[in-house]
């Protein structure tokens, strides 16, 4: 069953190639665009981390990508120094590990701005998987491992159903354990689902969808 419904899901995007490609067409032209118009917010960013708390102001946090390539993801810092050598890989409720200016950059998405970056440089889409750590996307199966086939993005199905993930895996004894055993494969099927309808058309309605959770939390 696995294998089956493998070699449908990389027949399917060969099938659609044509669209795939107008896919990363459309990324690197809004992407481009994006970066010439928003480049003084980016830069306004940049200094409130800095002045929040002296440091870095990118994360450069290693990630598995498409064909399990892995790549460097740009996010605005939202964290203390060195947070991932002081805590879990996934962040919980209020983690004491985030700074002030990394809380508001957080509920308003802003810290996902510089993964425009990413998007120009063809390491990620606007929409496509949310790409893990190297440690969670060991625990995929073969049939989970299918959301490689494609580029990872900013946004997709499972970031606007776990938008609150945070909150959620305060609520539990062993956050960990509850997003590998319960979180993680539901955010999988989430994302098989996109994988199936992929295209130009279902990128607009998720980013539109995207837009329209932020502004309304």
């Amino acid at each position: 069953m696995i294998n089956t419904e493998k070699l449908e899901i990389a027949a399917l995007l060969e099938k659609r190639k044509p669209q795939l490609a107008a896919k990363r067409l459309m990324d690197i032209a809004i992407s481009g665009c994006a970066l010439l118009v928003i480049w003084p917010v980016l830069v306004l960013i940049a200094a409130a981390i800095v002045i929040d708390d002296p440091g870095p102001v990118f994360y450069r946090q290693v990630r598995v990508g498409r064909n399990g390539k892995t790549f460097r993801i740009f996010k605005f810092r939202t964290m203390i120094v060195d947070a991932d050598k002081k805590g879990l890989a996934i962040t919980v409720g209020r983690d004491s590990r985030i700074t002030r200016v990394g809380a508001f950059l957080r509920r308003t998405k802003l810290d996902e701005l510089a993964q425009l970056i990413n998007v120009f440089c063809g390491e990620m889409s606007f929409v496509g998987p949310r790409p893990e750590v190297q440690k969670y996307v060991d625990l995929y199966t073969p049939y989970q491992r299918q959301v490689l086939l494609v580029r990872p993005g900013i946004t997709d199905y499972a970031s606007i159903a776990y938008r609150n993930e945070n909150d959620l895996l305060a609520g539990t004894d062993d956050p960990e354990k509850m997003y590998i055993e319960e979180i993680m494969p539901a955010k999988i099927e989430l994302n098989m689902k996109y994988l199936r309808e992929i295209s130009p058309l279902a990128d607009i309605r998720l980013i539109l969808s995207t837009i329209a959770v932020v502004v309304k939390d």
